[in-house]
């Protein structure tokens, strides 16, 4: 299923429209969310699926795809050994090898969830990779749950990839939870973060349609005038139930989705950057500008990366 949403301000409007705009203000980019059903310990079906994806995006002019977190090794795991079993380095391991070779000659540029194994450590990290190769890594800052028995905390801050459409910064899930990580993405310069997930029902929590977590990262993108790609699984593996609902959330709300609750999909839109960063609430309130950083400091108490 694709769904292209070009309705409302932050999308690309008429022809008429565009003719009023400064040019070199514009930066207009098609994005893509992939939500999947990746399953633990099938990491060359799981590559397969993702392949898939990239071939699709590809093929539909797609230049930033986001795929889920973990997408490499499925979620659930029993053990740190088996965590470490379905690991594998960035950027040299078979995930980003194989994504790479897909790449070369195109536009696209993908975002993918990898368990990574650096050495004898493992993170949850996601690679971000594109036409000309490896551009960098994130390692997720705040762990899940029973995440933190097999990974260790991201150690390399909150990095932002200048593209050539625009500014590019990384998240994963849990981190959403945090508003510190898409404000600081935000401040360092981003116009887009990509988040790969991987959303569970939680008890208590409506979870199902329209869910808290599309909710919440709506409302990150509409407080940081940025785009956010969320792609996450859906799904059952081991007893964990997985809500997709994947989504495109720019600063006036969804663009795409949410996506289905449990039935892989790709949401394609078609954003305007120029949009976001021109974007103020009225004349006299923007939630940047407006900060009070003598009061909390212009950074959150951010120093970068550990180490």
């Amino acid at each position: 299923m694709v769904a292209i949403n070009a309705q409302g301000p932050d999308t690309i409007t008429s022809a008429a429209a565009d003719a009023k705009r400064i040019p070199d203000l514009e930066s207009r980019v098609r994005v893509a969310a992939g939500q999947t059903h990746p399953l633990v310990g099938r990491n060359d079906a799981n590559l397969a699926g993702a392949i898939e994806l990239v071939r699709r995006s590809i093929a539909q002019g797609v230049q930033l795809l986001v795929l889920p977190e973990l997408g490499n090794s499925g979620y659930v795991m029993n053990s740190r050994q088996e965590a470490f079993a379905l690991s594998e380095p960035i950027p040299d391991g078979p995930t980003c090898q194989a994504i790479l070779n897909e790449l070369r000659g195109t536009e696209l540029y993908v975002c993918v969830g990898i368990c990574e194994r650096s050495g004898e450590v493992l993170y949850n990290a996601a690679a971000l990779l594109g036409p000309d190769g490896y551009v960098g890594t994130y390692r997720k800052v705040h762990l899940w749950d029973e995440e933190k028995y097999f990974f260790e905390p991201g150690d390399l801050g909150f990095p932002v990839f200048k593209l050539p459409f625009g500014r590019v910064g990384v998240m994963i899930c849990y981190d959403g939870w945090f508003p510190e990580s898409s404000r600081i993405l935000k401040l360092e310069g981003a116009d887009i973060i990509c988040d790969p997930t991987c959303w569970v029902l939680v008890p208590g929590l409506i979870e199902a349609q329209n869910p808290l977590s599309a909710q919440v990262h709506m409302a990150l993108a509409h407080m940081n005038n940025l785009f956010i790609i969320c792609a996450d699984r859906c799904g059952v593996e081991r007893g964990c139930t997985f809500i997709g609902n994947s989504c495109v959330a720019g600063p006036s709300g969804f663009v795409a989705g949410p996506a289905s609750f449990d039935l892989p999909e790709m949401l394609v839109a078609d954003i305007n950057l120029g949009a976001a960063r021109r974007h103020h609430w009225t004349a006299m309130a923007d939630p940047i500008a407006d900060r009070r950083v003598d009061v909390y400091g212009s950074l959150l108490g951010y120093s970068g990366p550990r180490g």
